[in-house]
């Protein structure tokens, strides 16, 4: 094994250049939806502007577990620097695109360099850093990421009213140079670890790609665009069972794996990454319906609605950097369990939300869910890093990155079935138990269409009804609604169940302290082969 050791690292500079890059290419996640309206009313295309949002998801989920293999054997430096010129691109591209098929091209294309962007910067912490220092560096990044989420939305309102939609993508550019000129002078010592000649398992490469693809296309536009027992569904999710089984055959003969299937072996790997799963799978799929709430039940404006996830990811923020102050006097599993009681907690208040509620008791309770989640998500990182040597952070972080991703996207999935399946059951029910005809009638004629229920919530004035009518109609959707929110996160809260049972069987593992001698000794003899 070859090493090129030159001077130490200039870790101030790196720290600043992965915060710029990070927040960046973390912001554009939320940044853009505010501004959608304005750009397809620009653009003139309704019919596709999903795919602005599903391009970018599916390139950077995609491309994630990759550039995790990549970068061990080549380097983070040279993958770093390189998503980043395709994230800066992709953002210029974007802020010029004078169609909607032209901005969901390059949305794609800058996916490709987000995607690369995120994983690499938290396995560059994880080589920079001992053991003991990840433990305070992976909780101030996540907090970084919380608030990235958390003024994406104030931004880009900004930006679309006082200046151009374009400049939401513009942005990036300056400060993403302005990173990668960081990156580039801060790492260009970087140690090189390589084996003499690389291996790269390129039909590792040409099996997961496809894969995810069809994975995420099934999920993303099954039961809206296709039926879920349609020819079209079969076929993705048929193509993606066969690539999948491909995949796994494929990387237990390669030689250097983009996944090695040895990783699960690790006790640590397997149940974090499992839990991870579990965590998006609740998280990411129920949270999304409570701006809904706010706006439709509630009553808030649909400005506050866009900042009604503020409090949560404030508590999310105060609580990554507290996580990591934790993990140097209590064990992974201590952590992880104690995040994802408070987690399942937050669940339960959640689902006790109704018609009666007030924004108040709300942001209560997404500040108890908000802190349970920022006590999980960085320790995650944190025990996977701890676990394997430096040459190997790069494909272990990306697999954590990539199944925390994908659980989401399958979690979004679920609960918006569960969401829908709860509405057109329980509007079903309240129209049987009506006695008035007109008012069971109007109700049955809604149940036919249950994604128009929101819209009748939060313009009610489009009802064709007298007031005596539209007060308990309206009334008897709202308890519909309400009552089916409840059902989807009391559906998550059972992924949060099995989670709290899988945090306790991560073992007793803990960061060890001595970990910066081992880390050590183990460059020492790298230089020495």
């Amino acid at each position: 094994m070859e090493v090129q050791q030159q001077k130490p690292l200039n870790t101030k500079l790196i720290l600043t250049g992965l915060i710029i890059g990070m927040f960046f290419s973390a912001l554009e996640q939320t940044i853009v939806g505010t501004a959608m309206p304005t750009i397809i009313a620009d653009l003139n295309g309704f019919s596709i502007f999903a795919w602005v949002t599903t391009a970018y998801l599916i390139t950077s989920t995609t491309v994630v577990p990759i550039v995790g293999k990549l970068s061990d054997l080549y380097g983070r430096r040279k993958l770093y620097l390189l998503g980043n010129l395709i994230f800066i691109l992709g953002s210029a591209l974007c802020g010029t695109a004078d169609s909607m098929e032209q901005l969901v091209f390059y949305r794609g294309l800058q996916g490709i360099g987000g995607g690369m962007i995120m994983p690499l910067t938290q396995t560059i912490i994880g080589d920079i850093f001992t053991a003991e220092q990840r433990a305070k560096w992976q909780g101030v990044f996540g907090g970084i990421y919380g608030l990235s989420s958390v003024i994406g939305p104030f931004i880009g309102g900004l930006m679309v009213d006082h200046i151009s939609w374009h400049w939401i993508f513009l942005i990036n550019v300056p400060f993403g140079l302005l990173s990668t000129a960081m990156i580039v002078i801060g790492m260009r010592n970087e140690t090189i670890r390589s084996k003499g000649k690389v291996n790269i398992d390129f039909l590792g490469i040409f099996t997961l790609i496809p894969a995810v693809i069809l994975l995420l296309l099934g999920l993303t536009f099954g039961g809206d665009k296709f039926a879920w027992a349609s020819t079209t569904s079969y076929m993705l999710f048929g193509g993606f069972i066969v690539l999948l089984a491909l995949f796994l055959y494929v990387e237990k003969r390669a030689v250097e794996p983009i996944l090695s299937l040895d990783l699960f072996k690790n006790r640590v790997f397997a149940t974090t990454n499992v839990l991870g799963f579990l965590l998006g799978l609740g998280m990411f799929g129920a949270i999304m319906f409570v701006p809904m709430f706010m706006q439709g039940i509630l009553g808030v404006s649909p400005t506050k609605a866009g900042s009604t996830m503020t409090p949560m990811m404030i508590a999310l923020i105060a609580a990554s950097i507290i996580g990591g102050r934790l993990l140097l006097k209590f064990n992974f599993r201590t952590v992880l369990t104690s995040g994802m009681v408070i987690t399942f907690i937050g669940f339960l208040l959640m689902s006790t939300m109704g018609v009666d509620s007030n924004e108040y008791t709300a942001y209560v309770y997404m500040v108890v869910l908000g802190f349970g989640m920022g006590l999980v998500m960085p320790t995650l990182m944190i025990a996977v890093q701890n676990e394997f040597p430096k040459h190997q952070l790069g494909e272990v972080t990306s697999a954590s990155t990539f199944f925390r991703s994908i659980g989401g996207t399958i979690g979004i999935t679920i609960l918006n079935a569960v969401m829908n399946h709860s509405l057109a059951d329980k509007i079903k029910a309240a129209a049987s138990d009506e006695s008035n005809p007109v008012l069971a009638k109007a109700l049955e004629e809604i149940g036919k269409k249950t994604d128009a229920m929101f819209g009748i919530l939060i313009k009610p004035e489009l009802l064709p009804f007298p007031k005596e009518l539209k007060t308990p109609l309206i009334s008897t959707i709202k308890n519909v609604w309400a009552n089916s929110f409840s059902s989807v996160f009391l559906t998550g809260l059972i992924f949060i169940g099995i989670g709290i049972l899988v945090a306790l069987s991560v073992g007793k593992s803990r960061i060890n302290r001595d970990k910066k001698d081992e880390e050590a000794t183990e460059e020492q003899e790298l230089a020495t082969e």
